[in-house]
């Protein structure tokens, strides 16, 4: 064999294997209420005002430099589902052709009928249901968006290190604020809260309601340290602050309220991380952007950690490599639920006030696991 034949041979033979791209499909719904521009305007704390698209884009384009290094790749596409048929059709549609993960920006009961129909790992980036970590859960769903136990734990620990035990509860008429409201006291027992009172509020137009919407009726009559409100509205909430009858701070939906992210962040980076977005989306980062952005990161490690692929080891990868949040922790997917550990932030909207867990919290193996439910709870009875 000539020499440059044999160069150009040995040259083949130890040049590393192209690699597969990992390919995603993000399934949205078609006609986003949340995102109305009435509704996004008022940036309610804990709401989205923007498409997942966009939290998952920069996280792929940031990583760019990481996939060339390994000779890997991401490819995502985005359907639009118009009802929970639609919604089922895609993802089949989407495994067909390919698709190695799906993320997964859909209600609850789109989102689980979703993940039946396929045998692909299903990114949960905004429903922060328990059901879908207790009950309803799956072995290959995954969340990046914080449980409500979570963030009602969260505030349930603030409340305790600031001795601010005694609660007023009020309450919103919609069967998602009477399921958060459980939440809400099963982490107020967790942590040794007491609940002096539990009112109901509405909404309304008809005058004959306008008292359970009045801030000074509904929260006088009790003694108390702060007052809860469980709003998933949000309408309510935000008019409760400095409307209470004892001059008492309001926390929940409004007031002092637990998220993934706020832009004002200022530590390990993250100012850093919302300034690269509001630039690419001329919009403020919300907790629904991080939790997108999250998604795009865990793809984009996954495939650095197995960039030949295939399929099961993009989803072996996808629960095992933790992935930086920006948060001050690396970041991982809990083996009993699939949800991700994180620090959760305590904000005004202003800026971020506090982080949970709080400072001298224990654990036997992960502080972040005093966020939502624990192993030893064994809400989620399916095998991982």
């Amino acid at each position: 064999m000539r020499a440059p034949a044999l160069a150009l041979a040995l040259a083949l033979a130890t040049a590393p294997a192209l690699a597969a791209t990992l390919k995603a499909t993000l399934l949205i719904p078609a006609d986003d209420s949340r995102l109305e521009r009435s509704r996004a305007e008022r940036a309610y704390l804990g709401h989205p005002t923007g498409p997942a698209g966009d939290g998952v884009q920069m996280a792929v384009e940031e990583g760019q430099f990481e996939l060339d290094a390994a000779q890997a790749g991401v490819a995502v596409t985005t359907q639009p589902a118009a009802s929970l048929d639609a919604a089922r059709a895609a993802a089949l549609a989407a495994e067909k052709a390919g698709a190695a993960v799906l993320l997964v920006d859909l209600p609850t009961d789109w989102l689980l009928a979703v993940v039946d129909a396929v045998k692909l790992p299903v990114l949960n980036l905004s429903d922060p249901a328990d059901r879908l970590r207790a009950q309803d859960c799956r072995a290959r769903l995954f969340h990046l968006m914080p449980s409500e136990r979570m963030r009602a734990d969260a505030l349930a620990q603030t409340l305790v290190s600031r001795k601010w035990t005694q609660l007023l509860l009020l309450v919103g008429p919609s069967p998602a604020d009477q399921l958060r409201a459980a939440t809400v006291q099963a982490s107020m027992k967790r942590y040794g809260l007491k609940a002096v009172a539990s009112k109901p509020f509405r909404m309304s137009a008809d005058p004959r309601e306008r008292d359970l919407a009045n801030p000074l009726l509904l929260t006088a009559g009790a003694n108390y340290d702060a007052v809860w409100v469980v709003d998933s509205d949000g309408e309510f909430a935000r008019s409760l602050p400095y409307r209470t009858v004892l001059p008492r701070p309001v926390v929940g939906d409004a007031g002092l309220v637990a998220v993934a992210w706020h832009a004002q962040f200022e530590r390990f980076g993250a100012p850093q991380v919302s300034r690269r977005f509001a630039k690419a989306t001329r919009r403020p980062m919300t907790a629904h952007d991080w939790s997108a952005w999250m998604a795009g990161k865990a793809l984009v490690g996954a495939a650095v950690a197995a960039p030949k692929g295939p399929n099961a080891a993009w989803a072996q990868a996808l629960a095992k490599t933790p992935v930086d949040g920006s948060k001050g922790t690396a970041m991982t997917f809990r083996a009993w639920d699939g949800q991700l550990r994180q620090t959760l932030l305590l904000t005004d909207g202003q800026g971020v006030i506090s982080q949970a867990p709080i400072e001298g919290l224990l654990h036997p193996s992960n502080v972040l696991d005093t966020l939502g439910a624990d192993a030893p709870e064994k809400l989620c009875k399916a095998p991982r």
